[in-house]
């Protein structure tokens, strides 16, 4: 059973898609224009079953969930609102999967718990120190609301361009369009600077105790696997590299099969099933 609900964290509400029982996974979105929690995980959430219990939140500034007042948003907020969202739900050892912008929220996340956060899956993460604004994340982040801009930046998401069809871009265009306000204040020109906060220093990379499963796709144009993922393994400190062939950025929707089967088996590490 899924359920959609909102869970006051520091105050501010964060809407939220919670489904199944069982070991707690924290699933965090990306930062393109129009995403929100149950749109990036719905799919992944729906065939993973209901032997974990999934909790994807809509992230400041995305969806339903408003930038709290006196904030810009930012990888601090995001942080603090997702340890403050699984304590709010009670929830006191949990693994995170985080896409994208998500990654290195989820990073940050298992150096600022590390006695929470048991597994960490970044997938075609940021947050690898020095890892430059891509020209693709760019156009990504400057996408303008509307069909054209939802079919450009999908197009650029994905190596499969059969993946860009007319219900997906009418879905996007229609979430960018309710999100436009809140996530024009995001990423404003010069956007090099909102990639340079989503990088970790070493230091606190050096602090994720949690096991680390870095997932990407080796034709990721966004945030390129040279750049991205690569770095991360002279980092992280227990760590493994699972790259997918013929995949662009989200590999859970170009590869779910696998994808899902890659995660589910990661997650139950330690666990005893």
């Amino acid at each position: 059973m899924t359920a959609l609900r909102t869970v006051t964290v520091d105050g501010s509400p964060v809407h939220v898609m919670e489904s199944g029982t069982g070991p707690a996974v924290l699933m965090l979105h990306g930062s393109g224009p129009g995403t929100t929690g149950s749109g990036a995980w719905a799919t992944t959430a729906q065939a993973l079953g209901t032997s974990w219990h999934l909790v994807a939140p809509d992230q400041a500034g995305f969806g339903r969930t408003p930038i709290p007042a006196g904030s810009r948003g930012g990888l601090r907020l995001w942080t603090e609102q997702a340890a403050g969202l699984m304590d709010a739900l009670g929830v006191e050892h949990y693994a995170v999967v985080g896409h994208s912008m998500g990654g290195a929220v989820a990073l940050a996340l298992a150096a600022a718990r590390p006695q929470r956060v048991t597994h960490v899956v970044a997938v075609s993460t940021m947050g690898a120190p020095g890892a430059p604004l891509s020209a693709e994340l760019d156009a990504v982040w400057a996408a303008p609301a509307g069909p054209p801009g939802a079919r450009d930046m999908l197009s650029r998401l994905v190596y499969d361009q059969a993946l860009v069809t007319e219900s997906a871009v009418d879905a996007r265009a229609a979430a960018m369009r309710a999100g436009a306000a809140a996530f024009a204040s995001l990423f404003p020109p010069p956007r090099a600077r909102w990639a340079d906060e989503l990088a970790l220093p070493a230091q606190t990379l050096a602090g994720v105790r949690a096991p680390v499963l870095l997932v990407h796709g080796a034709e990721d144009r966004v945030t390129p696997i040279g750049t991205a993922a690569l770095p991360l393994l002279e980092h992280l400190a227990d760590v493994r590299l699972h790259a997918f062939g013929r995949c662009g950025h989200v590999p859970a929707i170009e590869h779910p099969h696998d994808f899902r089967r890659l995660v589910s088996c990661f997650l139950r590490r330690g666990q005893g099933h």
